[in-house]
């Protein structure tokens, strides 16, 4: 007897009238109904390609067995937090339509995103600042449109980046070379450096060699994945614009900003962008801009308001040299208030300048503490400043102990990590790396040595420790592990996070926020084929991601943590497999 034909409802006493009987259900009958309303509910969660609002994914598929389903073949690029399709409703002013807008819960596909067809392992570093495999990325605007300008260009199976820009077509080191001139590029006074608007970041990827770590970013734009060509090479970017809020990066934090064409209206909006900026410079920085408007033809009046605006907040005018400008912002505490044409003023008392999670614009200058303690040339140069606490660092409870501590124990955890569990770091592949949960950024100093740069994320509702990260020469960001990362899919070679359910809960109430199964899949999307994942946490919390990483097609294994570490954790590590879409879907 099949399925179907079991589940039949019994007719109760016979003919009324010539008209038909009551039908009288039998418990069995019952049964039967509510067991094909779960089978049709499973398979509507499984196989329906959305969140299904607060019930938990973890339940609903990795608890099964089942695998999660992969995107359609044109979501290869799914940018959930910066899809044209939703931001071409919002409104433009001060491009807000370009910043981050995340699909609500429920709204976002719950898929695996595939590769592209022809997709390969990425060309190793360093070989990669040169050259990476067209296929990986087989989107030829920019070489079209930028090629003489030394960008990119095609080669055969390869795109090759010569090194050029548009402010230097000769290529970034010669770049490099002028500005050297007037700012201390060489010298290990400058360790972290800002590019605005930064093309394929080749500026940034030159830089490297003078041990300086620039994160560059730009927003999702006409010519197509700059940013994805960026960390394709093996280069620090982020996706970003500069719009209504503050860039999420904590005050004072990089040693120097750079815009080269840019073409950010520092001084519109009361000069709420140049106000930006120098939250973010760290005193005794330097400022740089390349292109307009400095000495630019029919900007006469935004130069003269550049060059007033930036005399406003004190900063000395280094040098003009064709169309590049370079400040000097003062090393002590802001020269504000004083008599300006632009009423800038300093922020309010109760101003945190290191809040920057979705958080508007101000136009005052904050308030800062420890600046000149903070100041280039008063922090330690690179390479000291990775071990020595900062000024910042001893604001913290018991900071310079709690700084030593943790300093030693990534070293610890990282060795066994490479002796122990096999993971690649300081080879070939691995070279793009991410610390979901980076706290001080012990993890990054205890990899400082290998070929690998570290995007080091702290979750926007934690203490908020970037400051610190900043103080020692790495970069990062604050980021919301239930929402999107803002980069694109197949970007990072390692991610790791110690306490993934911490990630999914409110700080303060430890209510769940969202569940391991959101953050799992969103780690998916930004992890390269044949990538690696290392997770810490509870064994009870362990066991739940290893039944996730099944569901996702990873290829995972639990393992026990390093012996001072006792009992209380486990540690999974899984790789991500490599699979395609079958050529009918592509």
């Amino acid at each position: 007897m099949g399925l179907l034909s079991s589940f039949r409802p019994h007719r109760r006493g016979g003919l009324s009238g010539g008209g038909g009987g009551q039908w009288q259900w039998s418990f069995l009958d019952i049964i039967w109904a509510v067991f094909l309303l779960a089978v049709v509910t499973f398979l509507a969660l499984v196989f329906t390609p959305r969140r299904g609002g607060p019930l938990s994914a973890v339940s609903a598929v990795a608890g099964t067995g089942a695998v999660v389903p992969p995107c359609a073949a044109s979501e290869v690029d799914l940018l959930p937090c910066e899809d044209p399709r939703r931001s071409s409703r919002l409104n433009r002013e001060m491009n807000y339509y370009r910043e981050r807008h995340c699909p609500a819960r429920g709204e976002a596909p719950v898929c695996l995103v595939p590769p592209p067809r022809g997709y390969r392992v990425p060309v190793p570093w360093p070989e990669s600042l040169h050259k990476i495999w067209h296929d990986n990325m087989p989107y030829g605007k920019i070489a079209e449109r930028k090629g003489h300008q030394g960008w990119m260009k095609q080669e055969g199976s390869y795109f090759i980046f010569p090194g050029g820009g548009t402010m230097f077509p000769d290529g970034a080191e010669q770049y490099i070379e002028k500005l050297a001139q007037y700012v201390p590029l060489k010298s290990g006074l400058l360790r972290t450096g800002l590019d605005m608007g930064c093309g394929v970041a080749s500026f940034g990827g030159f830089l490297l060699k003078e041990n300086i770590m620039t994160l560059s970013f730009a927003p999702r734009d006409s010519h197509k994945s700059q940013i994805q060509f960026a960390l394709e090479r093996g280069i620090p970017a982020f996706l970003l614009m500069l719009g209504t809020r503050r860039l999420p990066f904590p005050a004072q934090s990089f040693d120097f900003v750079h815009c080269s064409r840019c073409l950010i209206p520092f001084t519109a909006y009361n000069g709420s962008y140049l106000i930006e900026v120098d939250r973010l410079l760290r005193p005794g920085g330097y400022l740089i801009i390349s292109g307009p408007p400095v000495r630019w033809k029919k900007q006469e009046k935004e130069w003269g308001e550049l060059q007033s605006m930036a005399l406003s907040l004190c900063y000395k005018l280094i040098t003009v040299d064709g169309n590049t400008a370079i400040w000097k912002k003062p090393a002590e505490a802001s020269c504000l208030p004083n008599q300006n044409e632009f009423s800038i003023d300093l922020c309010s008392a109760d101003d945190d300048p290191d809040q920057a999670w979705y958080f508007k614009l101000k136009k005052c200058v904050s308030k800062v503490s420890l600046a000149e303690e903070i100041a280039v040339g008063s922090i330690h140069r690179w390479p000291d400043r990775l071990s020595k606490p900062s000024a910042r660092a001893s604001l913290m409870d018991n900071g310079a102990n709690l700084f030593e501590l943790d300093t030693q124990k990534w070293f610890k955890r990282v060795s066994y990590y490479k002796e122990s569990l096999g993971v690649k770091l300081g080879t070939t592949k691995i070279r793009n790396v991410m610390d979901m949960n980076a706290y001080i950024g012990g993890l990054a100093a205890a990899v400082v040595s290998d070929p690998v740069w570290v995007m080091n994320v702290v979750p926007a509702q934690k203490q908020l420790t970037l400051g610190v990260i900043y103080d020692r020469g790495l970069i990062g960001v604050y980021h919301d592990w239930c929402e999107p990362f803002s980069t694109y899919p197949r970007t990072y070679d390692l991610i790791h996070v110690d306490g993934i359910n911490a990630l999914t809960r409110d700080r303060i109430s430890v209510k769940s926020r969202c569940d391991l199964f959101d953050v799992m899949l969103e780690m998916d999307r930004i992890l390269r084929p044949e990538g690696t994942v290392v997770i810490r946490d509870s064994p009870d919390v362990i066991d739940k991601a290893a039944q996730v990483a099944q569901s996702i097609r990873w290829f995972a294994q639990v393992h026990d943590s390093e012996p001072e570490s006792g009992s209380t954790e486990k540690i999974l590590v899984a790789t991500k497999t490599y699979w395609k879409l079958p050529l009918t879907s592509q």
